[in-house]
């Protein structure tokens, strides 16, 4: 810097910083030498606190307003100065300027899928992305914690590592939420509310505040979600018998209305073919009788029976989630006596946890078991 532009710089009697871009969090005030002459004017706008630092300690903090630089309202540096008496000469100081806005539509998400035990489908792997925003609280401690000397410092210096924290607390809290996999999608409010209060503490840590957590998609991988697909379409469908016969009809309508035999002859082909393909379908519901969607007569068909599935039980024992159960399993804690009538028990389902009695398939448990003989 040559000597014209020694004197500019210390003829410049306003400090200030006018933000014009939308990342940036520590921007350091340019001065020759750091000298800056009392009675300097400062500006701090709304959404921005400056910070005064003198051999490295951080001394006075300025909010939002006009101030002008002496010794009555610069305490902290007066004493560090050794200042007596009020004077014109300069002095030097670094000064940062912090900004307080909100630095909103953060991304973050899983870059591996997370495994986690769901009640219904047992161990999960599960990807989730969204958005968080955040912004500075305490200008001190992050200046100290993370910006420390550097001029300027921007969302992307710790973009990465807020990254991190969203993710490895934010899949933790899922979890913690026992809230079924298939429906998490209901409940993207409470869950990220949740998130966001668990992860805050982490980010006031370093002078920062999440004031936003926004989970935007919870998804399972593609070939499970293929399996649900199918067990949707299913259940869509209803009676399967009833589907069966309402496509043979259609096709024995479109066969009929087949005109490749040519006038009579070809609506009395069609009606053949009706009658054929009615004929085959008979023999299909014969071999295969339905009762909503699970087959109850069976006597020729190829395919099996679908197999039922157990109903798994959680139980709550001494404070403790313990399980999954199946009933086979529940008659032996009963026997041993960690299961009781009022031992809270959970399964896919229910709302809410509820004591053992209250439960029928549960409450009849207790009845098949026979007391202890007398004397016992």
């Amino acid at each position: 810097m040559g000597l014209f532009d020694k004197i500019r710089n210390e003829f410049i009697d306003i400090i200030e910083w006018v933000d014009d871009s939308p990342d940036t969090i520590v921007w350091k005030f340019p001065r020759y030498q750091n000298e800056i002459k009392m009675n300097t004017q400062l500006t701090v706008r709304e959404g921005q606190v400056a910070v005064f630092m003198n051999e490295g300690v951080i001394a006075d903090v300025f909010t939002a307003g006009r101030h002008v630089l002496t010794t009555q309202n610069m305490p902290v540096m007066t004493t560090l100065q050794g200042w007596k008496y009020g004077f014109n000469s300069p002095f030097k100081a670094d000064v940062f300027f912090i900004s307080l806005r909100q630095f909103t539509n953060q991304k973050w998400g899983t870059k591996n899928p997370i495994m986690l035990r769901d009640a219904e489908f047992g161990p999960v792997r599960l990807r989730a992305f969204g958005s968080y925003a955040f912004q500075v609280k305490d200008a001190t401690v992050f200046l100290k914690q993370i910006a420390a000397t550097n001029p300027t410092f921007t969302v992307e210096n710790i973009n990465e590592q807020l990254r991190n924290i969203a993710v490895t607390r934010g899949m933790d809290a899922i979890a913690e939420s026992n809230i079924a996999v298939l429906d998490l999608a209901s409940h993207y409010d409470e869950v990220s509310v949740f998130v966001q209060q668990k992860i805050n503490p982490e980010f006031e840590e370093i002078g920062l505040s999440l004031t936003k957590f926004l989970i935007e998609n919870i998804s399972l991988p593609e070939e499970v979600e293929k399996v649900l697909d199918k067990r949707s379409s299913m259940g869509i469908v209803g009676n399967l018998g009833a589907y069966a016969q309402f496509q043979a009809a259609n096709a024995m309508e479109k066969a009929a209305e087949n005109p490749s035999g040519g006038g009579i002859m070809g609506a009395g082909l069609g009606v053949g073919l009706g009658a054929g393909m009615a004929g085959q379908m008979s023999g299909v519901f014969q071999q295969n009788k339905f009762d909503g969607n699970h087959p109850v007569e069976n006597s020729s068909a190829a395919v099996p029976p679908v197999v039922p599935v157990s109903v798994q039980y959680y139980l709550a024992i001494n404070g403790v989630q313990e399980g999954p159960f199946v009933i086979e399993q529940l008659k032996n804690e009963i026997k041993s006596g960690k299961l009781t009538s009022s031992t809270l028990a959970w399964k896919a389902g229910m709302e809410n946890w509820k004591e053992a009695s209250e439960i029928e398939e549960l409450k009849n448990l207790f009845q098949a078991i026979p007391p202890p003989l007398p004397g016992i």
